[in-house]
Parts: structure tokens; sequence; C-alpha cells
């Protein structure tokens, strides 16, 4: 989530310097993992980040409920799934009586007998997409992420302005 894309500058025509400012930082990712019904109501997320150890101050301003977690590539484990499905079961309320659809993608992460066997247990019904075609099918790319990664952006041009010589951090992100 560190990883900015710098607007486009526009220059007049024959220009031979056009400054933009951008993070000389390399980019480091975290992953979030978030949930979004079909009426828009949300969970809040789980965020991944890229350390051997999660502290509390990461996600300070994240939104109230985010958990996180750490992990050294940052990435999705089955182990960070199986926490992230608990906290998806205390927030959606799921049971045997009341069921919860959930729609993900086909990640070995999201997959294990463990979490096949808890969802099961609480009510969560698991359904995946097909390998190689999540691209096509899932719908928060387009309207959740899509906009995110838009609007993180934005915000990021508008801090390396107002910060210039800063480097965005994943103590920013949140």
């Amino acid at each position: 989530m560190t990883v900015q894309k710098p607007p486009k500058v526009i220059a007049a025509r024959g220009e031979k310097q056009v400054g933009q400012i951008t993070s000389a930082e390399r980019g480091v990712l975290i992953t979030m993992c978030g949930s979004v019904n079909a009426v828009g109501n949300t969970i809040p997320p789980l965020m991944i980040f890229p350390r051997v150890h999660f502290r509390n101050h990461m996600i300070t301003g994240a939104p109230v409920g985010t958990i996180g977690t750490a992990n050294p590539s940052g990435w999705m484990t089955t182990e960070i799934f199986e926490t992230w499905l608990e906290h998806f079961i205390d927030h959606s309320h799921s049971t045997i009586d009341k069921p919860t659809l959930l729609i993900m993608d086909n990640h070995k992460s999201h997959v294990s007998i463990r979490t096949i066997d808890k969802a099961k247990e609480n009510g969560v019904v698991l359904l995946t997409f097909p390998p190689h075609t999540s691209h096509k099918l899932q719908p928060l790319d387009r309207t959740v992420y899509g906009p995110l990664k838009k609007y993180f952006n934005t915000a990021c041009n508008a801090w390396q302005l107002t910060n210039p010589g800063q480097p965005i951090t994943i103590y920013e992100v949140a």
C-alpha cells in the first residue's frame, strides 16, 4: 500500500524538464484483508505489515476495530487468514442457524482444512472463484479497491506536496 503511482504532469509542448515530487523510497506492500456485503456494510479490515513483529501503533488512525499482524513478506498466510476468519465471524454474527456466504478468491491461504472446518462450525459458507478468474469475477476490485487505490494515490501526492523530502512509510498508511 505504500507503493505510489505518481500523477500525470501537464506541461507546455516542447518543455525539456518537467518536475514532479514522488517518494524516493522503494515501495513496501501492506496487505489489507477487507470484507463488504451486498448493501455496502463493511467489517473492519485486517492489515498485514511486512515486519517480524507487530506493534499496535502500526494501525493508529485505522478504522475502529481494525486488527493488525506482521509477516516478513507482508502477505497473507493460512494462519493469518484463520485469524481474519475469526474476526469475520465475530463481526458478521454468523451462526449455523443464520449462515453467511463468504465469496473469496481461491488463494491457497484461504482453503486449509482448519479454515473450512472453522467456517462450517460457525455457519460461514465459503465460495471461491475458479483459479485465474478472480480478475474478471471479483466485484470488489472495481467497486471498492479500484477507487481506494485512486484515493490513496491522491492522498500520497497531497502528503508529499506538504511534506517535501519525507518518504511515506508504513506508519502513515493506517
